[in-house]
């Protein structure tokens, strides 16, 4: 029964590790840019992919329209995502070593 209690209990420590990191990275996502705060996130990165145009006005993660250069928001977005993803990946593969 003993062990059983500590298998859950070690699999509930890391879920909830697991979440504090998921909530520690998203928090590194968001950026100032143009007087606009962003989020670096898939959905941010393709409409910015989608238009041709130098600049446009575009809806920021607290809901004001900004207008801002859509290559330099790009490559901020990019820059920013691939970073803390790649920083994420590392602490969570560090984690799951000590489990």
């Amino acid at each position: 029964m003993n062990e059983i209690i500590k298998n859950t209990k070690i699999r509930f420590d890391h879920n909830q590790q697991k979440k504090i990191l998921k909530e520690k990275y998203e928090s590194k996502m968001l950026f100032a840019f143009e007087g606009g705060m962003w989020t670096a996130q898939p959905t941010l990165i393709l409409t910015l992919e989608a238009f041709e145009d130098e600049t446009i006005v575009l809806e920021d993660a607290y809901g004001n329209p900004v207008q801002v250069n859509r290559a330099d928001l790009l490559l901020e977005s990019k820059q920013r995502w691939q970073e803390q993803m790649n920083a994420w990946l590392h602490e969570f593969q560090e984690s799951s070593k000590q489990r």
